[in-house]
């Protein structure tokens, strides 16, 4: 992980300074404060500010219930039954704001979640640094032959050493020629605009991104994903980390009715329902296509 020296400081500046509030705070969360947490070889991800806890988001719910309400549920159960039933609103009172760092083609995978507030690093008015995503050779892989958005079996030996260094001669001789084409102290150089356009995907930028844990739990349940792609899950996989402690009741209930639970279609229960009769089902008098039916079996495996 690449921290410069200024964002060192600032952390270490931030750890060690403390305030007195009246706002509520999660002790969970607190542990997580500006803390950067390594992703891939020079990304990271870290907590800049949050706002609210499980109780929030029952307190938001039960602003619905009225004086004639005798009692209610316990905190836990009334957040289980809120994510059960796909109560969403409670849960936007919750606010997290994040500094990443991560590869240009894994933000714009991220950024087609677009219920956030985003503000990136510009290479309009800032040079980036030479520093690129050069994935492990464990995770170099061939195309998917059942999957076109997929990978397939690991490469290796030869083959994933040229992988290797394509990527990072490329890499490098497009930073050469951006870094060639700026402006120095004998000559005007390209405007950074149009030089930042010769850079690889493969090159980190940095953004702000703040989300309320409505649609956090929305990118987290795509994207921790085990078949989502692992450049970008490895990052909510930390994110999942700290929402963890944030707010532990709301992720209990994330874990087992979002992340861990599988959705079934019309076909898809009907053939249950027929299976639990003693019937034997294909994928011919299933209704469903050969690919549904596949994702189907696996659902149950």
């Amino acid at each position: 992980m690449s921290l410069t020296a200024e964002q060192k400081a600032e952390i270490e500046e931030q750890r060690g300074t403390t305030s007195q509030t009246l706002r509520t705070t999660a002790p969970g969360m607190e542990k997580h404060l500006y803390r950067a947490v390594p992703v891939l070889d020079h990304g990271f991800v870290r907590v800049v500010d949050y706002m609210g806890d499980d109780a929030a988001i029952t307190q938001a719910a039960r602003v619905s219930y009225g004086r004639g309400t005798k009692s209610v549920q316990n905190d836990e159960g009334l957040i289980r039954y809120l994510m059960r039933h796909w109560h969403s609103t409670p849960f936007e009172m919750c606010e997290i704001k994040l500094h990443v760092k991560l590869p240009v083609f894994v933000a714009r995978q991220w950024i087609r979640h677009r219920t956030a507030n985003v503000n990136e690093y510009s290479a309009r008015y800032s040079i980036l640094d030479r520093e690129f995503y050069i994935p492990a050779p464990e995770h170099l892989a061939a195309q998917s032959s059942i999957n076109n958005q997929g990978r397939g079996a690991t490469l290796e030996g030869e083959e994933a050493a040229n992988v290797l260094e394509i990527l990072k001669s490329d890499a490098n001789r497009a930073y050469d020629h951006y870094e060639g084409m700026l402006a120095t102290e004998n000559q005007a150089g390209l405007a950074r605009e149009l030089a930042r356009m010769n850079l690889p995907a493969n090159v980190y930028t940095q953004w702000y991104w703040k989300v309320d844990l409505h649609n956090l739990f929305h990118f987290l349940r795509l994207r921790a994903d085990s078949h989502a792609q692992y450049e970008i899950r490895v990052y909510a996989e930390a994110i999942c980390d700290m929402v963890r402690d944030w707010v532990p009741a709301a992720y209990g209930a994330f874990e087992d009715y979002r992340l861990n639970s599988v959705q079934f279609s019309g076909k898809a229960m009907d053939v249950l329902r027929r299976r639990l009769r003693g019937e034997t089902v294909t994928q011919q008098d299933s209704g469903m296509s050969a690919r549904e039916w596949r994702e189907f079996e696996e659902s149950l495996a």
